[in-house]
């Protein structure tokens, strides 16, 4: 189905601020962290639904003293349009009006369409699992994107775009200041405001997933530390697994042994 199924148990480590350019739906298991996402504070625990939009910021911490055991599924903005098209006749990109819920059957379906996908279960049920968890989610959470703009999010986009094409290269402040025609007090004000991270941790997160996908396709990880702009391969496992959780090397395992 095109979609990721993953778990993180007995996990303590933190992750920083950081977005991905698919849409999350993940469940906490057991553990208490402290999350911030798109501006507002939460204490996400046991129960708790999470539901992420593609570059919604966000980051959490350990708030207790029991590892954090999460289930997630991850889903690519191209394969939500399909499933938008199938369950609403419209294709969208929703965005919603919570990221922390407390559903008992919307939770309920993650946990079902997780443990379908993770045995390898190949049935109508599974799709039919997953038709239902989007319509929920579209039904009770999703909304229309604000139309307000900022003066600024023009000139943020130009940074953005020079990021997305210029990724591998060493990318600087002054860069992005004159490609946006921003002072740097500006940009990094209005970046950060806009996008909920600094330009250097869109840059890090934006790296991150593009050395992703070429994991996943089998490319060697000090390749792929070159191709995403890292400067050696320790800065890049170092950095990759910040993000992700584990080293790029266990990340690829899992592909590798998959196919």
């Amino acid at each position: 189905m095109n979609i990721e199924a993953y778990r993180l148990e007995g996990f303590a480590r933190p992750f920083p601020q950081h977005f991905h350019d698919y849409y999350v739906f993940g469940m906490i298991e057991s553990g208490t962290r402290d999350m911030c996402c798109c501006g507002h504070d939460y204490i996400v625990g046991c129960g708790d639904v999470i539901l992420l939009s593609p570059n919604d910021s966000h980051g959490c911490v350990q708030a207790d003293g029991c590892a954090f055991d999460y289930r997630g599924l991850n889903i690519s903005q191209s394969v939500m349009l399909e499933l938008t098209e199938a369950v609403a006749g419209e294709g969208m990109l929703p965005r919603f009006s919570a990221n922390v819920i407390q559903n008992n059957e919307i939770r309920s379906c993650i946990l079902q369409l997780h443990n379908m996908i993770m045995s390898g279960w190949k049935s109508f049920e599974r799709k039919e699992t997953l038709y239902t968890l989007i319509s929920l989610i579209i039904e009770q959470f999703a909304v229309q994107k604000s139309g307000v703009k900022s003066n600024y999010a023009d000139c943020i986009e130009l940074a953005i775009r020079y990021i997305s094409e210029h990724y591998s290269e060493r990318i600087t402040l002054q860069q992005l200041c004159d490609r946006s025609h921003l002072s740097k007090s500006t940009l990094l004000r209005e970046f950060t405001r806009i996008k909920g991270v600094t330009p250097y941790r869109y840059l890090q997160a934006v790296r991150i997933n593009k050395a992703k996908e070429l994991l996943e396709v089998g490319v060697p990880q000090a390749e792929v530390a070159l191709m995403t702009g890292f400067f050696d391969q320790s800065h890049f496992s170092n950095t990759f697994t910040m993000f992700i959780g584990l080293p790029p090397a266990e990340y690829n395992k899992i592909f590798r042994e998959n196919k």
